[in-house]
């Protein structure tokens, strides 16, 4: 999948509204629910954004690429620690691995985003804050798991409107898609309505 064909021309209205969209989204950690270390960063990265009011679209583009990929090695890491767990059954496990290796596959895809944007991708974390001491039973680890593909439903819907590139939403809508897809297994295994309602929320 080709992300980074040129960007056709927009109207000077959709492209106003587009760039109010970015700075509101690049002003505000609230307007996207992210995962502990997605929020951190996009915190970091609003800031600079507020200091540097010449930030170019690209540039915001990049910051908005790396906090998903951020969030992405943070789901790599917590599919990690399940795995490592004993506490899944081989068949949830090969699911597990399965989700895991999606996870990578989007990391690959973003950071090679970035790198054409000429930008510098975010390293995975040393350390993760992940609450271990809950992590009991094959229940807690798909709880686990699913919390973070919703955030991460969450955190793509409210990146969608605010690329500059429009083929990088794009991108982001079909991560989105696979994010939805492992939130809605993981619930259904977890016995609960793998699809809860019409609209997400």
């Amino acid at each position: 999948m080709n992300i980074l064909r040129s960007k056709p021309s927009a109207s000077g209205l959709v492209e106003e509204m587009s760039i109010r969209s970015r700075r509101q989204f690049l002003s505000s950690a609230g307007a996207v629910t992210l995962s502990a270390t997605g929020v951190a960063l996009l915190s970091g990265c609003a800031n600079a954004a507020k200091h540097d009011t010449e930030a170019s679209a690209t540039q915001q583009d990049v910051i908005i690429l790396n906090t998903a990929i951020s969030a992405e090695f943070e789901a790599v890491a917590a599919y990690q620690v399940g795995a490592q767990s004993g506490l899944l059954s081989s068949e949830v496990l090969k699911v597990a691995l399965q989700f895991q290796g999606h996870h990578k596959e989007h990391i690959e895809a973003l950071v090679n985003a970035v790198k054409s944007l000429g930008g510098t991708a975010v390293e995975a974390k040393t350390d993760y804050d992940f609450p271990l001491d809950q992590l009991k039973n094959q229940t807690n680890v798909l709880e686990f798991a699913a919390g973070l593909e919703r955030g991460a439903v969450s955190a793509y819907a409210g990146a969608i409107p605010v690329f500059g590139d429009r083929d990088l939403a794009a991108a982001a809508a079909s991560i989105l898609a696979d994010e939805a897809m492992h939130w809605a297994i993981l619930r259904n295994a977890l016995g609960l309505d793998p699809v809860p309602g019409a609209f997400f929320s």
